[in-house]
């Protein structure tokens, strides 16, 4: 299992950014949950098969929300993200 923690950069708020990640995450085997950060950013983490979590985040960036991407803050997550499925959380 791995989970990832990403920190999204540029116009990632009130765009639609969060509705669209938990839209491309049905397409994949995780749990996680993605939020809104009050410096303007996107959190997101993300568990589950070291590919799976992978090609999502692949997704994520080849999608329509690669034109509001600035930055992508990548890191290796400890412990599990918690709940069933992927979530937005407020």
């Amino acid at each position: 299992m791995l989970a990832l923690q990403v920190f999204y950069e540029g116009k990632v708020q009130g765009v639609g950014f969060r509705w669209t990640v938990k839209r491309i995450a049905t397409g994949y085997d995780i749990t996680g949950w993605v939020r809104n950060l009050p410096d303007g950013r996107v959190e997101l983490l993300a568990m589950g098969e070291s590919g799976e979590v992978r090609e999502f985040l692949r997704g994520i960036g080849e999608s329509e929300l690669k034109a509001n991407i600035r930055h992508a803050s990548v890191s290796e997550h400890q412990g599990e993200p918690g709940g069933k499925g992927f979530q937005i959380l407020s």
